[in-house]
């Protein structure tokens, strides 16, 4: 770790450090990635809140480029997992294998571990696997550990999942089931660039220039970057206005108005709570403040609800999605005045 850089720091300072780590984050993921800077910030925030993502978008985003560069500049190990229709749990966790002992003559089992072992995980296309492989996933996502023949293996930490989605073909598709889904922090849109960023991309990528990335973080450094965003406080009526948000989104509760009932099939859980003050605490970090407002709260509702809300017949009928039901919960529901 760079001693002039990242020093020890408390409260205040801690904050600074983080504000820090991510503009040279940011810095060097620009050398590679032009634009999407919504993406990368909602990426640094799951990545400090020890969250995963979903990334859906078509074909051609730069969306495993993106995923690799932040593996190198924070110097962390990074395996990309083709997702296919004849994929096995074993493909992706590891299997014991016999092995003979040259010396005894005897017949061993050795675990050969899998793609999993690594701190940033790309689960490419993972609606193209059947489900009983999706939910290889699970159990390393929820408890940073794999089981293998009734014995389990912990994962190196950090451990940061990236599951990519094409949102333009499902022919051949698994639909993630929401016990899945709710794994991850966030979803998050990857849209197509705009027309000046476009350009620059395709002169920087029919080019001889090769941008030389150097590493800028350590594993203990994100580590404790996690740290600090896990113990920085947050006033109540953040939380309250966080969990009065998610509990509208169930039509059975009491705090789901009435105008939106009947677009909902089933709403977010408790997890979806959890996700909207960690990523509020890391937003506000990261931006150099230490107070959470209800406006970070805002800012992180998108991706992290719009894949809990289950969508019913009805909106299906008029066009209604979960991201406008979102917007408009966000201007229903009101948030309480600070104690």
């Amino acid at each position: 770790m760079r001693e002039d850089i990242y020093e020890k720091n408390d409260d205040l300072e801690s904050i600074e450090f983080l504000k820090k780590a991510k503009e040279t984050l940011i810095n060097e993921i620009g050398q590679v990635i032009i634009g999407q800077h919504d993406v990368i910030e909602q990426l640094l925030m799951a990545l400090f809140s020890r969250g995963h993502c979903l990334l859906i978008g078509v074909p051609g985003l730069a969306k495993t480029l993106l995923i690799s560069t932040i593996a190198k500049i924070l110097d962390l190990k990074f395996n990309r997992i083709q997702f296919t229709p004849d994929l096995m749990p074993s493909d992706i966790i590891g299997t014991d294998i016999i092995q003979d002992d040259p010396t005894t003559g005897e017949r061993n089992f050795r675990f050969l571990a899998g793609p999993i072992f690594a701190n940033i995980v790309l689960a490419d296309e993972i609606n193209r696997t059947p489900p009983k492989t999706q939910a290889a996933l699970l159990q390393a996502m929820q408890e940073y550990k794999v089981t293998v023949g009734g014995k389990t293996y912990n994962l190196d930490l950090p451990f940061f999942v990236l599951a990519t989605q094409n949102p333009i073909e499902f022919e051949g598709t698994y639909p993630l089931p929401e016990a899945q889904l709710d794994r991850f922090m966030f979803s998050i849109q990857i849209d197509y660039p705009k027309f000046d960023e476009e350009i620059e991309i395709v002169k920087s990528t029919t080019s001889a220039f090769e941008p030389t990335l150097k590493p800028v973080m350590s594993g203990a450094d994100v580590l404790r970057l996690q740290n600090i965003v896990r113990e920085m406080p947050v006033h109540d009526h953040v939380v309250q206005y966080a969990v009065e948000l998610v509990r509208s989104t169930r039509p059975n509760d009491g705090n789901c108005p009435d105008s939106i009932k009947k677009f909902i099939s089933w709403g977010a859980g408790p997890r979806a709570s959890q996700y909207l003050v960690l990523g509020a605490k890391a937003r506000a970090i990261i931006q150099g403040r230490k107070n959470i407002s209800i406006e970070d709260i805002k800012a992180v509702s998108k991706p992290v609800l719009r894949h809990r809300i289950i969508t019913s017949f009805n909106a299906e009928a008029d066009g209604i999605t979960s991201l406008n039901i979102i917007d408009e919960l966000l201007k229903i529901v009101k948030p309480r005045e600070p104690a």
